[in-house]
């Protein structure tokens, strides 16, 4: 992950915690290539009309916010490329002592959104869809006691569903005959693959997801695939893999057993840095360091390869130690806490390093 986006993730996070006490904080997005100088233009004419707000606390408050975010458009002497996002208003968390901010955002990709919203709260969905991974994979474990379906999105396994099957275990109910016990069995077997299958089309066809990894225990995945899915859905498939359990756990040690299937996305790279100062911890072979007296101590003595921060850091803390690693062209890594590996380095401190040479 790169400072950039993460700084920007860090910023909509705030943006989405901040509460306004009534319907006065302002959302405005400027889709690319519109003129600044129209919307300008609305804002006055929505300050204007702010003014007839009956609650003199209120209407201050919409009316300064409106004024922040117009001075933050006077300083664009037209729309950047991709558009503006911009967020204003009183984020004081105490009565009484106003505090107002404004931002003006210069968004990573193009805005479509031509957006001017009051509320309470900041509208951040249109921003967010612009940082959030752009690759869709599904991810689907079963056996014939149940199936789980879920999204993989950038470092993140997302579920969706889980459901049950009906279908009997292999020894025969009492009373019954074994070729009519067989019978049963094998249609409750036919009824959970098409549900599965079903449930598989509805939620991956709504995503477009550009590919689907299906395991689990026993051989049910290769029935599912091979004789109960659509052609559009089973297309999509880029492998089956063993793996020892379904559910919750199944999808984690599915996507743990995948990586040469998903070896682009950034799940992988980033396990794969963390990985590597973990396995230098494990052999204290004197290449790693991690907690933050020692790793600054080693940045500034220009020993440390690369510096890896956790997301999870306050962003004070990732500038002061990003300035320290750029004074002697130290690489940088953020890792986020989507997987294991990212909880094990947070855990850790947060902030870790592989050196040059042992110390």
């Amino acid at each position: 992950m790169d400072k950039e986006r993460y700084q920007l993730k860090q910023l909509v996070r705030y943006l989405e915690s901040v509460r306004g006490r009534h319907t006065e904080l302002v959302t405005v997005y400027v889709p690319a290539g519109y003129n600044l100088n129209i919307k300008i233009n609305q804002l006055s004419d929505e300050a204007g009309t702010a003014g007839n707000i009956q609650s003199k606390t209120v209407r201050t408050n919409v009316v300064t916010a409106i004024e922040r975010m117009i001075t933050e458009l006077r300083r664009f002497k037209q729309t950047p490329p991709n558009g503006l996002a911009l967020f204003s208003g009183n984020v004081s968390e105490v009565e009484g002592k106003p505090d107002f901010r404004a931002w003006a955002i210069n968004p990573p990709e193009p805005i479509r959104n031509n957006l001017y919203r009051c509320d309470s709260t900041f509208i951040t969905e249109p921003l967010k869809e612009l940082i959030e991974p752009k690759h869709t994979f599904g991810l689907v474990v079963v056996d014939l006691r149940d199936a789980a379906v879920a999204f993989l999105k950038g470092n993140s396994i997302v579920p969706v569903k889980e459901i049950e099957s009906a279908v009997m275990g292999k020894f025969k109910a009492g009373g019954q005959s074994a070729g009519r016990f067989h019978r049963i069995r094998e249609n409750q077997i036919v009824e959970f693959m098409k549900r599965t299958s079903a449930l598989m089309s509805t939620v991956f066809r709504e995503k477009k997801v550009e590919g689907i990894v299906v395991g689990g225990p026993g051989p049910a995945k290769e029935d599912l695939v091979d004789n109960y899915l659509s052609s559009d859905i089973k297309k999509l498939i880029l492998g089956m893999v063993d793996i020892g359990y379904t559910g919750e756990q199944g999808l984690k040690e599915l996507l743990a057993k995948s990586e040469d299937l998903f070896h682009q996305e950034e799940i992988y790279s980033e396990k794969k840095i963390v990985d590597r100062f973990l396995l230098h911890l494990a052999k204290d072979d004197g290449l790693e360091s991690y907690g933050e007296e020692e790793v600054m101590k080693n940045l500034k003595n220009g020993t440390v390869e690369l510096l890896i921060l956790s997301e999870s850091l306050p962003m004070d803390t990732v500038d002061r130690f990003s300035a320290e690693a750029e004074k002697f062209g130290t690489k940088i890594e953020l890792i986020s806490v989507d997987f294991p590996e990212g909880i094990q380095l947070k855990e850790l401190g947060g902030i870790a390093a592989i050196l040059r040479y042992k110390v």
